[in-house]
């Protein structure tokens, strides 16, 4: 079963949930987490202080509005367009990384967020 999240970055929020993975799961018991999002094309993320491995199936395509950890950086990465590693207009990370969730509304707003935006993941 998923855990419902809410995630905010700056002034807009946006419904989320966390899939059964083990990653998803360390995630979700370090709630709630705050940090500054650094923009990589049209993804944001930030280190979180969770420590996991690279998980079995981790790849590095990932679908709009995709929710991932990047164990190299420790980061929650949030993907909502193509990123500097996209060969078309998907969603790509810079490697490998744990698919963690979704969110489930519209993530077109995510496009005018700035870097070091504020970002607040908290259990629903």
């Amino acid at each position: 079963m998923s855990q419902q999240i809410r995630i905010t970055v700056g002034d807009s929020s946006y419904a989320a949930e966390l899939n059964d993975s083990p990653t998803a799961q360390a995630i979700y018991d370090a709630l709630p987490i705050k940090g500054s999002g650094s923009r990589w094309g049209e993804e944001i993320y930030f280190a979180i202080g969770v420590d996991e491995k690279l998980a079995p199936g981790a790849r590095d395509e990932v679908e709009v509005g995709g929710l991932a950890y990047w164990p190299p950086g420790k980061a929650f990465c949030i993907f909502f367009g193509p990123t500097p590693a996209s060969v078309g207009d998907e969603p790509r990370a810079a490697s490998e990384v744990n698919h963690v969730g979704r969110i489930v509304d519209d993530v077109s707003s995510l496009t005018s967020a700035p870097n070091g935006v504020q970002v607040v993941i908290e259990p629903v």
